[in-house]
């Protein structure tokens, strides 16, 4: 199993210890696609049981390829995070786009979730059209039981009309947790027999240094509106490890000197709240007291250049 971090290339069997599955145990890779701000992410935090994706009302909230990793005694799922399918305006869209393609000829199973609290729309028949010719196993996802109307006949007709009446289909709340168990039981049956891909004990292949820089974009998609929650990128500039404390520099990049000032705020207070509220969370990742510093960074048209794409992290992915 090889893992691409930065630019360097790491062979995770040199690094992690990974034990032999018993006999019949089941494993594979389950890519979770749909239009943005369907509930993905807040699906694979709650089938990992922990916080390893970013969530904000703010569509397009995902934009790497996220693996999350569930182990049970009968099957190892490892979940594929995508970014929302949209048509893509920049050349961040482009990547974030081909990204998602990518996965969904790369897995073993395609979870397609929807917003069941809504009828279908065009960002949902473009979906079903990239998934007409597959031959990977198609199960559509009805997220947001929580918010469907009581009478949801209609609802339910326009996703019948659009998808192959093949895939079976399942309701589900990712917020609440209901009808969850019965989503991932069916996505157990639809898995082959195979090994321990990743140790038993980990939940994401992601390294803590992307994990934090997606928890301050995360404050910062809460707090911030309009143009500013695309705009801005996160990069990691330092991490020293204490005994008693992590010390962490980060850069947040943004396109114009207006984001700047909204970000830094009067006298500083906005960044100060992001930071304090990021560090909260960080704290919880690594179980540890955190100093967290921030500088904030203008990077004109940052998502039109593959190259600063590149430097930030983004690359479209083999």
């Amino acid at each position: 199993m090889i893992l691409v971090e930065d630019s360097k290339v790491i062979d995770l069997s040199e690094i992690m210890s990974v034990p032999a599955a018993p006999a019949g145990y089941k494993s594979g890779f389950v890519g979770i696609i749909g239009r943005p701000n369907v509930g993905k992410s807040t699906l694979m935090n709650r089938l990992v049981g922990q916080k390893i994706a970013i969530t904000s009302p703010v569509a397009q909230t995902t934009r790497n390829r996220l693996r999350g990793i569930l182990t049970t005694p009968e099957a190892q799922i490892i979940f594929v995070d995508t970014p929302g399918i949209h048509k893509p305006h920049h050349q961040l869209g482009q990547v974030l786009l081909q990204n998602a393609q990518i996965a969904i000829k790369s897995v073993d199973v395609v979870l397609f979730v929807v917003d069941g609290s809504v009828e279908s729309g065009g960002g949902d028949r473009y979906i079903v059209d990239l998934l007409k010719n597959t031959e990977i196993p198609v199960i559509l996802g009805v997220n947001k039981l929580d918010e469907q109307p009581s009478d949801c006949v209609l609802i339910d007709r326009t996703y019948e009309q659009i998808v192959n009446p093949q895939w079976p289909v399942v309701k589900f709340s990712a917020l609440t947790g209901e009808g969850v168990e019965s989503l991932q039981q069916l996505l157990v049956e639809n898995l082959e027999s195979g090994p321990y891909y990743y140790p038993p004990d980990l939940v994401t292949d992601q390294p803590e240094r992307f994990i934090m820089g997606e928890l301050i974009r995360e404050q910062i998609l809460l707090v911030t509106r309009e143009e500013v929650p695309h705009s801005v990128a996160i990069a990691i500039d330092m991490i020293e490890e204490e005994p008693k404390i992590t010390r962490i520099l980060a850069s947040i990049h943004v396109e114009r000197d207006s984001q700047k000032g909204i970000l830094i705020g009067k006298s500083g207070s906005m960044l100060k709240s992001i930071g304090s509220a990021a560090r909260e969370q960080i704290q919880k990742l690594i179980e540890g007291k955190v100093y967290l510093e921030l500088f904030v960074k203008v990077q004109p048209k940052w998502r039109q250049s593959r190259t600063r794409l590149a430097e930030l992290g983004y690359r479209v992915e083999e």
